[in-house]
């Protein structure tokens, strides 16, 4: 259990979370999925940048203290779903992802989010760099099996680089913002 706890690390400044969603493609008309939405941080940038948010945090204590977070903030348009990501049921009409979600659990996510019945129209993930890089379609790095899955359906690239200080607490590997964007929409 150690080792997944150390594959969690959260955004420090909510500054840095508006710079990052502003490397996206997310819109004001935009429904976006935020996987692991934590006491928030993401979530309250992203509740500037997109209409509708649906905060997905798996722990019952976490996700009451984000509840209490959004009150306070009196921000209005985030559902808070308190459910494990990879059980939860994807929407069926348009939507984005934003996340930082653990290491440990990149793969699962990547597989349910290209595999879905409604695959999202594009999603951003706060990856290591060496994972990221085995989702590209370069010739400079190996591409994984399942970037090539990825690539049949998404332009991906690493958005942005990030540092360790970034972090609480820091991560011991390169970290980047990811992305792919469905092939086809902009």
């Amino acid at each position: 259990m150690r080792n997944h706890l150390l594959s969690q690390h959260f955004l420090r400044s909510p500054r840095l979370a508006l710079m990052l969603i502003g490397h996206s493609n997310i819109k004001k008309r935009d429904q976006v999925v935020e996987i692991g939405a934590g006491s928030g941080v993401i979530t309250t940038a992203l509740s500037k940048k997109a209409g509708r948010v649906i905060a997905i945090e798996p722990d019952s204590k976490t996700a009451e203290k984000l509840r209490k977070n959004l009150e306070k903030a009196e921000i209005s348009n985030v559902e808070v779903v308190e459910q494990d990501f990879l059980d939860y049921n994807l929407p069926g009409e348009a939507y984005k992802v934003f996340s930082n979600p653990p290491f440990h659990l990149s793969s699962k996510i990547v597989h349910k989010l290209i595999e879905a019945k409604n695959p999202p129209e594009a999603f951003y993930l706060i990856l290591q760099k060496q994972f990221a890089l085995k989702l590209l379609n370069t010739d400079r790095h190996y591409t994984s099996q399942l970037g090539l899955e990825l690539i049949q359906k998404y332009r991906t690239k690493i958005r942005y680089p990030m540092k360790p200080t970034d972090f609480t607490p820091p991560p011991a590997v390169p970290t980047v913002l990811f992305e792919a964007v469905k092939i086809g929409d902009n």
